[in-house]
């Protein structure tokens, strides 16, 4: 039976390509160029933060952001850069007696806005709350001891299969790949994201329909 589901933030909950339009404005790229280098940097299974270096060398994205808050410019986003899904799921998963859990690779101030935003959830915690990010394994630890169940009775839900599905799976997370944003249709085609996922969605809409089908034939 699934008791529990926990998202993952960018990408599955919020889509970033305001905030990614943003850094471009920042290091005063056109936007285009910058998700276009963005999209290479992933194919080729490089870390993102990759991408910032192309365009300045030794650029340091924790310094920048202190400079972009300084500047009144500060990393933000809002109801409107929710994906329209977000809220009816997570309400839909509620309702069914489920703990819904946000958990993801975000600083203090994006938990703040995301606590501010008042989601159907149980709980929200980021990387920097928990002074460790995915993919390491510890990340899911500290997800698995703040959740009211086993991970084996919980799905993660991700868009990325390096940072999300592949470590979830290994602390024992049953698994819901989604594909929507860089990374979910990038690594669409790769072998693993067929074979390690407990399900493949293109939207959180899905969900309550296909963890009720699972705990079924869990039973």
């Amino acid at each position: 039976m699934i008791q529990a589901v926990v998202f993952d933030v960018g990408e599955c909950l919020v889509n970033e390509a305001r905030e990614y339009g943003t850094w471009a404005d920042w290091l005063g790229v056109p936007r285009h160029t910058f998700s276009a280098v963005f999209g290479a940097v992933i194919a080729r299974g490089l870390d993102y933060r990759e991408t910032f270096q192309v365009f300045r060398s030794g650029f340091d994205l924790a310094e920048e952001r202190e400079k972009r808050a300084a500047a009144g410019q500060p990393e933000w986003f809002g109801e409107e850069d929710l994906y329209p899904d977000v809220r009816p799921a997570l309400s839909a998963l509620r309702d069914r007696g489920l703990w819904v859990g946000i958990a993801g690779n975000q600083t203090v101030r994006a938990g703040g806005i995301l606590r501010a935003l008042d989601l159907p959830s149980d709980m929200i915690a980021t990387s920097d709350d928990w002074g460790v990010s995915k993919p390491n394994i510890a990340f899911f630890d500290a997800v698995a001891a703040s959740m009211p169940c086993k991970p084996e009775e919980a799905i993660y839900v991700g868009d990325r299969l390096d940072n999300d599905i592949l470590p979830a799976n290994t602390a024992g997370f049953k698994t819901a790949l989604i594909r929507r944003g860089p990374w979910g249709f990038i690594q669409q085609q790769d072998p693993q994201a067929a074979q390690v996922p407990t399900m493949r969605i293109d939207s959180l809409a899905e969900l309550p329909a296909r963890i009720e089908t699972l705990s079924l034939a869990g039973r």
